[in-house]
C-alpha cells in the first residue's frame, strides 16, 4: 500500500443500525442487550468477560441450530437503551457518568461481580425502573 497522491472516494456509514452476524446455536430477542462474543459474533448478554457491548436487538433472530454467521441480526447502536438494574448490585445516582457491566441480554449492574461481567457502557441516566446506558 501506498500513500494517497490523489482524492478518493472513501465509501462510509452511519454505523447506527448493523447487520450482525449471529452466534452458533443462538436465539436473540427483539429489544434485547446484544454484544459480540470473543469470535466478533452476536450473542445476547450474559455474564462473561469476552463481550463487547454492541447495543440493541431490532429484530429477533433464531440461529439455533444454526452455524455462526448462519443468520444476521439488526442492532441498533450509538444511543442510550435503558436496561433493567440488576437488584443485586444496583446502580445508584453516585454512579452517574461511571462503567456499569452487563449482566444478561436485559440487565447491567454497578459492578463487573468479581471480574466476571464484560462492560456495558457509560451510565447516563437512572430511573426507578431502570438504567440508561451509552
Amino acid at each position: 500500500m501506498t500513500a494517497l497522491a490523489a482524492d478518493r472516494n472513501t465509501p462510509a456509514m452511519d454505523g447506527e443500525l448493523l447487520a450482525v452476524l449471529v452466534a452458533t446455536n443462538t436465539v436473540i430477542y427483539a429489544g434485547s442487550l446484544v454484544a459480540a462474543n470473543a469470535s466478533g459474533y452476536a450473542a445476547p448478554g450474559s455474564v462473561a468477560t469476552t463481550l463487547q457491548y454492541l447495543g440493541r436487538a431490532e429484530q429477533s433472530v433464531n440461529n439455533n441450530p444454526g452455524a455462526n454467521g448462519a443468520k444476521s441480526v439488526l442492532v441498533s447502536r450509538r444511543k442510550a437503551f435503558k436496561w433493567a438494574n440488576h437488584g443485586a448490585d444496583l446502580v445508584v445516582q453516585a454512579d452517574l457518568g461511571k462503567t456499569c457491566y452487563i449482566v444478561d441480554d436485559q440487565t447491567v449492574a454497578k459492578t463487573s461481580g468479581g471480574s466476571t461481567r464484560s462492560i456495558a457502557g457509560k451510565v447516563i441516566q437512572i430511573d426507578a425502573d431502570g438504567v440508561w446506558v451509552e
